[in-house]
């Protein structure tokens, strides 16, 4: 145990922010560089090392949280590497990203504020960066077998690492531009900077695997010739199809999906663009979804110059504190977060849908109307005299995703089979119908979150290596019918 006393004598303290008012004139994250160093130590000494951590299970991964935590204490930076890389491939991305279940299941949180574990997290890493603690693992030897890997996503890139460590020869192939998926193009530069993937695939290339991007599996290349050209081929291609709302209004100028809207900010800070083809520059911004890409849509929509914006959200507003019979410990509880986007400024709208969008003569959208709504029966319905509008002059649709692309041809050309909700089905080594076809991430478990994609990418990199191999060291995290610690 790092400190006996170290949860009682020290309060829980995070990551300090730059000020709104300095923040809003870049694009670079939020937090102060160098402000957890002073005191991580510390904020790691208050883990309890548990006899039973259910830390462990809050993640998926199953991180090795209180190891890592007392060499963090200890300041033994290269063994906390070494422990985190053990169950996870990309910490600097999941300390940044991920809404840490884990610390909803920290046994220090039944009743005082939980250990800072992602800023453990992200602290032992971005030392090791900054040590040289992060080297390429090149294999001993080759295989022989090759693997190409569709999408370069969080699981995607989690299998390919696996694999290429394993000894095989594997191709990850992108349909844009750059690698990364939606770490790229989706998560804005304010909450992680692209600098991380970058020295992560220079790493994996160092380490063997190869890289195809501006290649869609199904249009710029057959799915039944990429399976001739090699052993395995792993699906990570996500669920990239987008929630819509089929309103009047939906086709008027103005109204995107976020996942049209966000890319283009990354790409202004890529240097593609001057200026972003959609900007929120002195318009009212309507932000429909109130998950973690609508709070995306918001900061971005601050730091373009917004006049106003607004997000909207049809469920009721979450609790503050978790409720101990409806959303007990160590389950991973739906509370009222105030992100960095959020601190920025904006008007939250809970209990409200969308009626229609109202337009100018040109086609432009200029007005939202909606009304509140309330549970009848167990059904959201529209309370009578609540319509009103809302200025509108941008609007982004950040709904959620419905499954994986089945436009491209993918699944057709692969003849894979689904489940009931519209994922690729798969077995218990996450195998499709095809053999020799995997499925890992989104595009398998449906829209989740990223601890999940990487876990998702490790397990069924396991099941690649048996395939062909006929057996594997490699770990599995997690079954494909697993799922998240809620009620």
């Amino acid at each position: 145990m790092a400190d006996p006393k170290g949860f009682l004598n020290h309060g829980r303290e995070v990551a300090k922010s730059r000020p709104v008012e300095v923040r809003l004139k870049d694009w670079n994250e939020v937090y102060v560089p160098g402000s957890l160093l002073p005191i991580i130590s510390k904020q790691a000494g208050r883990c309890m090392d548990c006899g039973i951590p259910f830390c462990h299970n809050g993640c998926p991964l199953g991180n090795l949280i209180p190891e890592w935590n007392d060499y963090a204490y200890r300041e033994d930076w290269a063994a906390a590497s070494d422990r985190l890389h053990a169950t996870n491939n990309f910490p600097e991305f999941t300390g940044r990203l991920c809404p840490a279940p884990c610390e909803s299941a920290c046994v220090l949180g039944i009743n005082q504020p939980a250990v800072t574990i992602k800023n453990v997290e992200v602290s032992i890493i971005d030392k090791a960066w900054e040590t040289g603690d992060v080297a390429a693992r090149a294999p001993e030897r080759l295989s022989g077998k090759t693997v190409a890997v569709i999408g370069s996503g969080p699981a995607g890139l989690a299998a390919a690492q696996q694999l290429t460590r394993a000894g095989h020869t594997v191709a990850v192939y992108e349909r844009a531009d750059r690698i990364g998926g939606l770490l790229r193009y989706g998560i804005p530069e304010f909450k992680m900077e692209k600098r991380h993937i970058n020295r992560r695939i220079e790493q994996m290339r160092a380490e063997g695997t190869r890289f195809r991007t501006g290649v869609e599996i199904g249009v710029d290349l057959k799915a039944t010739d990429l399976k001739k050209r090699y052993d395995a081929v792993v699906i990570a291609a996500g669920a990239t199809t987008a929630r819509d709302l089929p309103v009047p209004g939906r086709d008027l100028n103005g109204v995107h999906q976020a996942m049209e809207y966000l890319p283009l900010a990354n790409k202004v800070q890529e240097g593609d663009f001057v200026a972003p083809p959609i900007s929120a520059e002195g318009k009212h911004v309507v932000v429909i979804g109130g998950g973690d890409t609508g709070a995306d849509c918001v900061g971005t929509a601050h730091r373009q110059g917004a006049a106003s914006v607004t997000q909207l959200e049809i469920m009721p507003r979450p609790n503050d504190e978790r409720h101990p019979l409806a959303q007990p410990w160590p389950t991973f509880p739906m509370l009222y977060k105030v992100t960095s986007a959020h601190e920025e400024g904006g008007e939250r709208v809970y209990s409200v849908s969308t009626t229609h969008f109202e337009g100018d003569e040109d086609g432009n959208v200029q007005w939202l109307h909606l009304t509140e709504v309330e549970f009848v029966d167990g059904k959201l319905t529209a309370k009578p005299g609540t319509e009103r509008k809302i200025p509108a002059q941008l609007v982004t649709l950040a709904m959620g995703f419905t499954g994986t692309d089945r436009e491209n041809g993918l699944v057709e050309q692969f003849g894979l089979e689904l489940d009931e909700r519209g994922n690729v089905a798969r077995d218990a080594d996450f195998q499709t119908n095809v053999p020799g076809v995997f499925v890992a991430g989104d595009a398998g478990r449906g829209q989740s979150l990223i601890v999940w994609a990487i876990a998702e990418g490790r397990s069924a990199a396991r099941g690649v290596d048996r395939f062909l191999t006929g057996a594997s060291d490699l770990p599995a995290p997690i079954r494909p019918t697993d799922r998240s610690l809620m009620v």
